[in-house]
C-alpha cells in the first residue's frame, strides 16, 4: 500500500490506542448494566418469595460468625483444635444457612467459611439451602454463596473420603445427607427443568455459568479471579496472574450431565443468541465444551451459525453481518470463532465474511469479532486471502482507533509464518517511516507509542513536501514516549517474526535513558522480555541491544518493572556478563539493600558474596552456568 501524496488528513496522524469495548471489557465477571427483568416467571407467579417468609440474621448471630471467622483465620492450619472449631462453627452455619446466605455481610462471611469446610459439613450446608434453591440462586447475595459452594468442588473432590460414622450417629435426627456428587447433579437437574428462567435471571445466570464449569471440570480465569476472596488460605496463595483455565478431575456422571444441560441451549437457541443475560451462559458453555466435549461444541456452533444464517439477508450480504454489528450477538460470535476448527473458519470466511473485512474493521462493534477471527487463523490457506483483503486498509484502520485489528493480523502472520515481510513494510508505511529509509531506525518508538513519525517528533510537513531525513540528534534528545499496551503487543509479535532484524536495529539505536524508560514501563518491559525469549533473536543480537543498559543497572534494579527485566537478563547471562552486572551493582550496594525492589535483586545476584568472597561467588556462578547449559542441551534434544 503506497501512501501517495500526503494530505493534511494524513499529516500529524496520531493513531488512537484503542480502549475497552463500550459494552464492557472482555471476560468481565458481571455483565454490564442492562435489562433486569426475568424472561419468565416461576410457577407461582412470583420471582421470589416475600421477604417475611424467610429468616433474618440477628445482630448477635452476625457478631458470633464474625468472631468465629476471625478465630479460624488466626488458628493453626492443621490440628485437632482447628478441626473441632471448624466442625462447631459449621454446625451453627447449617442451622442459619438461609439467613446467612441472604444477608449482605453474612453471605460474605459464609463464602469465606465454605473455604474451610470439609466435605460432609459442606453437604449439610448445601442441603440446608437446597429447599430454597430458586430464592437463593436469584438473590443478589445468595447467588454468590452458591457460586462459592460450587467452586469448592476442585478442592473437595480431590480430598479422600472422610469417616462420618460418629457424625451420622450424632445427627441421626437429620436423616440421610446426600453426597457432594448427588447434590451437584440435583442442582443441575433443577436448573435443567427451568433452564430459560435461570439463564435469563440477572443473578441466576451466574449459578448456571459456574455449574457448567464444575460439571466440565474446568474453571475459567474470570471465575477464579472473582472468587479469590472466598477461597481457603492455601488457594489464595496461588498466583493470580495465571490466565489459562484450571482443569480438575470430575466423575463421568458430571460430563454426561454437562452434555444434557448444554442440550437445553438448542431448544431456545434464538433467546440465547439475542438476550443479553442468557447469552453469557452459552458463551461459557462453548468454552467448556470445546475443552471437554469438542464434538458437541461443534454441534452447538453449527446451531448458532445455522440460525443466524437463516435470518433475512441484509442489503450488503450475509445476514451474519448484521449480528456481527450487534452488541449482544457479536459477543457470542466471538466465542464461536475462537472455538471453531480450521475447516469451519474457512467456510465462514468464504460464505459470510469475504469482501466485507474492511467494513467490519471500521465498525465500532464488529471489529472485535473480526479480531477474534484473526486470532483463530492457523492455516496459510485462510490467512492469504484475509491478508490480501485487509492489508490495504491497515493505516485507515489504525486511524479509526481500532489498532486491535492490526495487532491481531500481525499476530496471525507470526503464528502462521507467512506475509511477515509484507506486513512489516505496510506498518512502516502506515507510521510514515518507510521513506526515506533513514526513518526506519525510528520504528520502535513509533510502534510503541502508536504514533506516526510527524506526530511523535512534532514536525509540521506541508502537503506534497518531500519527507525529511531522520535526524539522529533530534531522536536522541527526545525522551521515549509513553508505551501503549497495544504498541507493546505489536513489538512483541514483530520480535518473534523469523527475521526481526529491523526491530532489533531500532532497539539498538535507542539511547541508554530511552531503553531504560522502556524497561521501566509496565507495557514496555514485555518488549525486552520478547528480546530475551524470542527464538529468532541470536545471542549476539541480544548483547547488542542490552549493552545500552550498562551504567543503568542500579536504576533498573530499583524499579518495579525494571527489576524484573534485570532478573531475566541475569538468568540468561554468561559468567562474564554476570561479573559486569555484579560489579556495577556492588558500587551502590547499600542503596540497593535499602530499596524495596533492589534488595531482591541484590539477593538474587548474591551481591554480598560477590563483594566479600569473590572466588566462592565465581565458583557458584560457574556451577549454575554449567547446570543451565546441561539443561538447555537436554531440552534441545
Amino acid at each position: 500500500m503506497g501512501l501517495g501524496p500526503r494530505s493534511p488528513h494524513k499529516q500529524g496522524r496520531r493513531f488512537p490506542a484503542g480502549g475497552k469495548r463500550g459494552r464492557g471489557a472482555k471476560g468481565a465477571g458481571r455483565p454490564p448494566p442492562g435489562r433486569q427483568r426475568h424472561p419468565c416467571s416461576p410457577p407461582d407467579g412470583r420471582s421470589e418469595p416475600a421477604p417475611d417468609a424467610h429468616p433474618h440474621l440477628s445482630p448477635e448471630a452476625l457478631g458470633y460468625f464474625r468472631q468465629a471467622l476471625s478465630a479460624l483465620k488466626e488458628a493453626p492450619e492443621t490440628g485437632e483444635e482447628r478441626e473441632l472449631m471448624v466442625h462447631n462453627v459449621l454446625k451453627e452455619v447449617e442451622a442459619q444457612a438461609l439467613a446467612l446466605a441472604t444477608n449482605r455481610t453474612g453471605s460474605e462471611m459464609l463464602q469465606e467459611l465454605l473455604g474451610f469446610s470439609p466435605r460432609k459439613p459442606m453437604c449439610r450446608v448445601w442441603a440446608a439451602l437446597h429447599s430454597n434453591l430458586r430464592f437463593v440462586a436469584c438473590h443478589r447475595c445468595g447467588v454468590h454463596v452458591l457460586q462459592s459452594a460450587l467452586l469448592q468442588l476442585p478442592r473437595l473432590l480431590g480430598s479422600p473420603e472422610e469417616e462420618e460414622e460418629e457424625e451420622e450417629e450424632e445427627d441421626g435426627k437429620d436423616g440421610h445427607v446426600e453426597t457432594l456428587e448427588e447434590l451437584v447433579l440435583g442442582l443441575a437437574a433443577e436448573v435443567c427443568d427451568d433452564f430459560l428462567f435461570y439463564c435469563g435471571d440477572t443473578h441466576g445466570s451466574f449459578v448456571v455459568r459456574t455449574l457448567l464449569q464444575v460439571l466440565g471440570g474446568t474453571l475459567l480465569e474470570s471465575e477464579r479471579a472473582r472468587h479469590r476472596g472466598s477461597q481457603s488460605p492455601e488457594a489464595q496463595k496461588a498466583p493470580s496472574r495465571e490466565c489459562k483455565p484450571t482443569d480438575f478431575e470430575v466423575p463421568e456422571t458430571f460430563l454426561n450431565c454437562l452434555q444434557n444441560l448444554s442440550s437445553c441451549f438448542l431448544k431456545d437457541i434464538a433467546v440465547f443468541i439475542t438476550d443479553k443475560i442468557s447469552s453469557f451462559c452459552l458463551q461459557v458453555a462453548l468454552q467448556i465444551l470445546h475443552r471437554k466435549l469438542p464434538q458437541f461444541c461443534a454441534h452447538l456452533c453449527s446451531a448458532v451459525i445455522g440460525y443466524l444464517s437463516s435470518r433475512n439477508s441484509s442489503a450488503d450480504g450475509s445476514p451474519l453481518l448484521l449480528f456481527l454489528r450487534d452488541q449482544t450477538s457479536s459477543r457470542l460470535l466471538e466465542q464461536v470463532l475462537l472455538v471453531s476448527e480450521p475447516p469451519r473458519l474457512q467456510s465462514l470466511f468464504e460464505d459470510h465474511l469475504q469482501g466485507h473485512l474492511q467494513a467490519l474493521a471500521a465498525h465500532s462493534i464488529a471489529n472485535f469479532p473480526l479480531q477474534r477471527f484473526l486470532d483463530a487463523i492457523t492455516t496459510p490457506e485462510l490467512l492469504s486471502p484475509v491478508f490480501e483483503e485487509l492489508s490495504p486498509a491497515l493505516e485507515a484502520v489504525l486511524a479509526q482507533g481500532h489498532p486491535g485489528v492490526v495487532i491481531a493480523l500481525v499476530g496471525a502472520c507470526r503464528r502462521v509464518g507467512t506475509h511477515q515481510a509484507q506486513v512489516l513494510q505496510l506498518l512502516l508505511e502506515a507510521f510514515h517511516c518507510a521513506e526515506p529509509s533513514s526513518r526506519q531506525v525510528a520504528c520502535v518508538p513509533l510502534f510503541a507509542a502508536l504514533m506516526a513519525y510527524e506526530v511523535y517528533y512534532g514536525l509540521a510537513e506541508e502537503e506534497g513536501a518531500v519527507p525529511m531525513e531522520h535526524q539522529v540528534e533530534m531522536a536522541a534528545a527526545r525522551g521515549l514516549g509513553e508505551v501503549a499496551v497495544l504498541g507493546s503487543l505489536l513489538l512483541q509479535h514483530l520480535l518473534h517474526f523469523s527475521s526481526p532484524c529491523l526491530i532489533l536495529q531500532s532497539l539498538s539505536a535507542l539511547t541508554g535513558p530511552q531503553l531504560l524508560t522502556l524497561a521501566q514501563s509496565p507495557a514496555g518491559s514485555h518488549v525486552l522480555d520478547a528480546v530475551l525469549t524470542s527464538p529468532s533473536v541470536t545471542r549476539k543480537q541480544r548483547r547488542r541491544v542490552l549493552k545500552t543498559l550498562k551504567g543503568h543497572y542500579v536504576t533498573l534494579a530499583c524499579s518495579r518493572h525494571g527489576s524484573r527485566v534485570l532478573d531475566a537478563i541475569w538468568s540468561g547471562a554468561a559468567l562474564g556478563a554476570r561479573k559486569e552486572i555484579a560489579a556495577e551493582l556492588g558500587e551502590r550496594n547499600q542503596e540497593l539493600i535499602r530499596d524495596p525492589f533492589g534488595h531482591h535483586v541484590a539477593r538474587n545476584v548474591a551481591l554480598t558474596t560477590f563483594l566479600k568472597r569473590r572466588e566462592a561467588w565465581e565458583q557458584e556462578q560457574g556451577a549454575v552456568a554449567k547446570r543451565r547449559r546441561a539443561l538447555n542441551s537436554i531440552l534441545e534434544d
